[in-house]
Protein backbone atom coordinates (compact mmCIF):
# COMPACT_ATOMS: atom_id res chain seq x y z
CA UNK A 1 0.00 0.00 0.00
CA UNK A 2 1.22 3.50 -0.90
CA UNK A 3 0.21 6.11 1.66
CA UNK A 4 0.03 9.07 -0.73
CA UNK A 5 0.37 12.06 1.60
CA UNK A 6 0.02 15.78 1.24
CA UNK A 7 2.38 18.24 2.96
CA UNK A 8 0.27 21.37 3.58
CA UNK A 9 2.33 24.47 4.25
CA UNK A 10 0.57 25.34 7.51
CA UNK A 11 1.33 21.99 9.12
CA UNK A 12 4.43 21.56 11.26
CA UNK A 13 6.72 18.59 10.77
CA UNK A 14 5.83 17.33 14.25
CA UNK A 15 2.11 17.48 13.50
CA UNK A 16 2.67 15.72 10.18
CA UNK A 17 4.58 12.91 11.86
CA UNK A 18 1.77 12.46 14.40
CA UNK A 19 -0.81 12.39 11.60
CA UNK A 20 1.11 9.78 9.65
CA UNK A 21 1.68 7.61 12.72
CA UNK A 22 -2.08 7.63 13.35
CA UNK A 23 -2.70 6.62 9.72
CA UNK A 24 -0.20 3.78 9.96
CA UNK A 25 -1.86 2.42 13.10
CA UNK A 26 -5.02 1.92 11.03
CA UNK A 27 -3.19 -0.07 8.36
CA UNK A 28 -3.12 -3.83 7.89
CA UNK A 29 -1.14 -4.12 4.65
CA UNK A 30 1.93 -6.37 4.39
CA UNK A 31 3.97 -3.55 2.84
CA UNK A 32 3.37 0.17 3.42
CA UNK A 33 5.27 2.87 1.51
CA UNK A 34 5.58 6.58 2.38
CA UNK A 35 6.77 9.30 -0.05
CA UNK A 36 9.99 11.29 -0.27
CA UNK A 37 10.87 13.77 2.52
CA UNK A 38 7.23 13.73 3.68
CA UNK A 39 8.01 14.93 7.22
CA UNK A 40 10.08 18.00 6.31
CA UNK A 41 8.44 18.64 2.94
CA UNK A 42 10.67 18.34 -0.12
CA UNK A 43 10.55 22.03 -1.04
CA UNK A 44 11.18 23.31 2.50
CA UNK A 45 14.87 23.70 1.76
CA UNK A 46 15.41 26.18 4.62
CA UNK A 47 14.30 23.48 7.07
CA UNK A 48 16.67 20.73 5.93
CA UNK A 49 19.47 21.65 8.31
CA UNK A 50 17.27 22.15 11.37
CA UNK A 51 15.12 19.06 10.85
CA UNK A 52 17.85 16.62 9.83
CA UNK A 53 18.09 13.55 12.06
CA UNK A 54 20.36 10.53 12.36
CA UNK A 55 18.82 7.15 11.59
CA UNK A 56 18.50 6.70 15.35
CA UNK A 57 16.44 9.91 15.59
CA UNK A 58 12.84 10.28 16.78
CA UNK A 59 11.05 10.02 13.40
CA UNK A 60 12.55 6.73 12.29
CA UNK A 61 12.37 5.38 15.85
CA UNK A 62 8.62 6.08 15.97
CA UNK A 63 8.11 4.47 12.56
CA UNK A 64 10.02 1.38 13.68
CA UNK A 65 7.72 1.07 16.68
CA UNK A 66 4.61 1.24 14.49
CA UNK A 67 5.99 -1.35 12.07
CA UNK A 68 6.61 -3.65 15.03
CA UNK A 69 3.13 -3.02 16.46
CA UNK A 70 1.34 -3.62 13.15
CA UNK A 71 3.72 -6.36 11.94
CA UNK A 72 4.22 -4.93 8.45
CA UNK A 73 7.17 -4.03 6.26
CA UNK A 74 7.45 -0.26 6.00
CA UNK A 75 9.38 1.80 3.47
CA UNK A 76 9.58 4.90 5.61
CA UNK A 77 9.74 7.28 2.67
CA UNK A 78 12.89 9.32 2.98
CA UNK A 79 14.18 11.78 5.55
CA UNK A 80 16.99 14.30 5.73
CA UNK A 81 19.63 12.18 7.42
CA UNK A 82 22.44 13.81 9.39
CA UNK A 83 25.45 11.51 9.18
CA UNK A 84 28.12 11.22 11.84
CA UNK A 85 30.39 13.54 9.86
CA UNK A 86 27.66 16.23 9.71
CA UNK A 87 26.81 15.76 6.05
CA UNK A 88 23.16 15.59 5.03
CA UNK A 89 21.60 12.90 2.83
CA UNK A 90 18.17 12.15 1.37
CA UNK A 91 17.84 8.68 2.88
CA UNK A 92 15.14 6.05 2.44
CA UNK A 93 14.77 3.16 4.88
CA UNK A 94 13.09 -0.24 4.77
CA UNK A 95 11.85 -1.43 8.16
CA UNK A 96 10.88 -5.04 8.84
CA UNK A 97 7.86 -6.29 10.83
CA UNK A 98 10.08 -6.76 13.89
CA UNK A 99 11.02 -3.07 13.78
CA UNK A 100 14.56 -3.61 12.53
CA UNK A 101 16.02 -1.46 9.74
CA UNK A 102 16.63 -3.97 6.96
CA UNK A 103 18.06 -1.64 4.34
CA UNK A 104 18.83 2.04 3.74
CA UNK A 105 19.47 3.95 0.54
CA UNK A 106 20.97 7.42 0.19
CA UNK A 107 19.63 9.10 -2.96
CA UNK A 108 22.30 9.04 -5.64
CA UNK A 109 20.81 11.43 -8.21
CA UNK A 110 20.08 14.74 -6.49
CA UNK A 111 17.81 17.17 -8.28
CA UNK A 112 19.10 20.63 -9.16
CA UNK A 113 16.52 21.89 -11.64
CA UNK A 114 14.63 24.65 -9.77
CA UNK A 115 15.69 22.86 -6.58
CA UNK A 116 18.28 23.38 -3.85
CA UNK A 117 18.53 19.67 -3.06
CA UNK A 118 21.83 19.13 -4.89
CA UNK A 119 23.39 22.15 -3.16
CA UNK A 120 22.30 21.19 0.36
CA UNK A 121 22.65 17.43 0.35
CA UNK A 122 25.38 14.90 -0.42
CA UNK A 123 24.71 12.22 -3.05
CA UNK A 124 24.81 8.60 -2.01
CA UNK A 125 27.34 6.26 -3.57
CA UNK A 126 25.84 2.77 -3.13
CA UNK A 127 22.63 0.93 -3.97
CA UNK A 128 21.48 -2.62 -3.43
CA UNK A 129 18.66 -5.01 -2.64
CA UNK A 130 17.72 -7.01 0.43
CA UNK A 131 15.93 -10.34 0.69
CA UNK A 132 12.77 -10.23 2.82
CA UNK A 133 9.67 -12.32 3.42
CA UNK A 134 8.02 -10.34 0.61
CA UNK A 135 10.77 -10.89 -1.94
CA UNK A 136 14.04 -9.17 -2.76
CA UNK A 137 13.47 -5.41 -2.43
CA UNK A 138 15.49 -2.54 -3.87
CA UNK A 139 14.97 1.16 -3.13
CA UNK A 140 15.19 4.27 -5.32
CA UNK A 141 14.14 7.89 -4.94
CA UNK A 142 12.28 10.22 -7.30
CA UNK A 143 14.79 11.67 -9.82
CA UNK A 144 16.48 8.26 -9.93
CA UNK A 145 13.65 7.19 -12.26
CA UNK A 146 15.41 9.06 -15.07
CA UNK A 147 18.54 6.90 -14.74
CA UNK A 148 17.71 3.38 -15.94
CA UNK A 149 21.15 2.01 -15.16
CA UNK A 150 20.41 2.23 -11.42
CA UNK A 151 17.33 0.05 -11.80
CA UNK A 152 19.26 -2.45 -13.92
CA UNK A 153 21.86 -2.67 -11.15
CA UNK A 154 19.08 -3.33 -8.61
CA UNK A 155 17.76 -6.09 -10.86
CA UNK A 156 21.26 -7.55 -11.17
CA UNK A 157 21.46 -7.49 -7.37
CA UNK A 158 18.40 -9.76 -7.28
CA UNK A 159 15.55 -7.29 -6.81
CA UNK A 160 12.14 -8.51 -7.94
CA UNK A 161 10.37 -5.59 -6.26
CA UNK A 162 11.64 -2.01 -6.53
CA UNK A 163 10.11 0.68 -4.33
CA UNK A 164 10.41 4.33 -5.36
CA UNK A 165 9.69 7.16 -2.92
CA UNK A 166 9.07 10.51 -4.54
CA UNK A 167 8.00 14.16 -4.50
CA UNK A 168 7.31 14.41 -8.24
CA UNK A 169 5.68 17.60 -9.56
CA UNK A 170 2.37 17.68 -11.42
CA UNK A 171 4.02 19.56 -14.30
CA UNK A 172 5.81 16.34 -15.32
CA UNK A 173 3.10 13.81 -14.45
CA UNK A 174 3.24 12.18 -17.89
CA UNK A 175 6.98 11.56 -17.45
CA UNK A 176 6.22 9.87 -14.12
CA UNK A 177 3.65 7.59 -15.72
CA UNK A 178 5.96 6.57 -18.54
CA UNK A 179 9.09 6.12 -16.44
CA UNK A 180 7.49 4.03 -13.70
CA UNK A 181 6.10 1.60 -16.28
CA UNK A 182 9.33 1.56 -18.27
CA UNK A 183 11.49 0.72 -15.24
CA UNK A 184 9.14 -2.18 -14.37
CA UNK A 185 9.01 -3.52 -17.93
CA UNK A 186 12.69 -3.34 -18.79
CA UNK A 187 13.77 -5.01 -15.53
CA UNK A 188 10.80 -7.40 -15.22
CA UNK A 189 10.08 -6.38 -11.64
CA UNK A 190 7.14 -5.22 -9.61
CA UNK A 191 7.50 -1.47 -9.11
CA UNK A 192 5.76 0.42 -6.32
CA UNK A 193 6.12 4.20 -6.51
CA UNK A 194 4.70 6.43 -3.77
CA UNK A 195 4.44 10.15 -4.46
CA UNK A 196 3.39 13.29 -2.60
CA UNK A 197 -0.02 14.78 -3.38
CA UNK A 198 -1.61 18.22 -3.13
CA UNK A 199 0.11 21.60 -3.11
CA UNK A 200 3.31 22.37 -1.24
CA UNK A 201 5.47 25.51 -1.16
CA UNK A 202 3.62 26.96 -4.15
CA UNK A 203 3.98 23.83 -6.26
CA UNK A 204 1.43 21.25 -7.31
CA UNK A 205 2.60 17.70 -6.68
CA UNK A 206 1.60 14.96 -9.09
CA UNK A 207 0.24 12.31 -6.73
CA UNK A 208 -0.33 9.40 -9.08
CA UNK A 209 1.25 6.80 -6.80
CA UNK A 210 1.34 3.60 -8.79
CA UNK A 211 1.83 -0.14 -8.57
CA UNK A 212 3.09 -1.77 -11.79
CA UNK A 213 3.64 -5.46 -12.49
CA UNK A 214 6.59 -6.92 -14.47
CA UNK A 215 4.57 -6.85 -17.72
CA UNK A 216 3.98 -3.11 -17.25
CA UNK A 217 0.34 -3.55 -16.22
CA UNK A 218 -0.80 -0.82 -13.81
CA UNK A 219 -2.44 -2.63 -10.90
CA UNK A 220 -3.38 0.51 -8.95
CA UNK A 221 -2.96 4.25 -9.41
CA UNK A 222 -3.81 7.28 -7.31
CA UNK A 223 -5.13 10.67 -8.34
CA UNK A 224 -3.75 14.06 -7.30
CA UNK A 225 -5.33 14.05 -3.82
CA UNK A 226 -4.16 12.21 -0.68
CA UNK A 227 -5.10 8.55 -0.93
CA UNK A 228 -4.31 4.97 -0.06
CA UNK A 229 -3.23 3.19 -3.22
CA UNK A 230 -3.47 -0.56 -2.74
CA UNK A 231 -2.78 -3.64 -4.84
CA UNK A 232 -2.12 -7.33 -4.28
CA UNK A 233 1.18 -8.59 -5.69
CA UNK A 234 2.02 -12.13 -6.74
CA UNK A 235 5.60 -12.67 -5.52
CA UNK A 236 6.09 -15.49 -8.03
CA UNK A 237 5.25 -13.31 -11.04
CA UNK A 238 8.67 -11.72 -11.73
CA UNK A 239 10.35 -15.12 -12.00
CA UNK A 240 7.50 -16.42 -14.18
CA UNK A 241 7.75 -13.43 -16.52
CA UNK A 242 11.53 -13.82 -16.82
CA UNK A 243 11.12 -17.51 -17.62
CA UNK A 244 8.41 -16.91 -20.23
CA UNK A 245 10.11 -13.91 -21.87
CA UNK A 246 13.81 -14.14 -20.99
CA UNK A 247 14.84 -10.78 -22.38
CA UNK A 248 17.41 -10.20 -19.64
CA UNK A 249 19.37 -13.24 -20.80
CA UNK A 250 19.72 -11.69 -24.25
CA UNK A 251 21.82 -8.77 -23.06
CA UNK A 252 25.14 -8.40 -24.85
CA UNK A 253 27.60 -6.90 -22.42
CA UNK A 254 31.11 -5.79 -23.21
CA UNK A 255 30.21 -4.33 -26.59
CA UNK A 256 32.65 -1.63 -27.65
CA UNK A 257 31.08 1.74 -28.40
CA UNK A 258 32.97 3.76 -30.98
CA UNK A 259 32.31 7.43 -31.55
CA UNK A 260 33.29 8.39 -35.04
CA UNK A 261 33.29 11.64 -36.92
CA UNK A 262 31.14 11.39 -40.01
CA UNK A 263 33.19 11.35 -43.16
CA UNK A 264 32.31 13.89 -45.75
CA UNK A 265 31.67 12.58 -49.20
CA UNK A 266 34.24 13.35 -51.89
CA UNK A 267 33.54 14.54 -55.36
CA UNK A 268 35.69 13.87 -58.41
CA UNK A 269 36.48 17.02 -60.30
CA UNK A 270 38.44 17.54 -63.47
Amino acid sequence: MCLQLDCPDGESAADRVRRVLAELRRTDADLVVLPELWATGYFQFDAYQAQAEPLTGPTLTALREVARERRFHLVAGSLVERADDGRLYNTAALIGPDGDILHTYRKIHLFDYESAEARLLTPGTTAGAVRTELGCIGLATCYDLRFPELFRMLGDAGADLVVVVSAWPAARLEHWRVLTRARAIENQVHLVACNVAGRHAGRDLAGGSVVVDPWGVVLAEGGQDPARVCAELDPALPAAVRAEFPVLTHRRLGVTIVAETARRGTQNSR
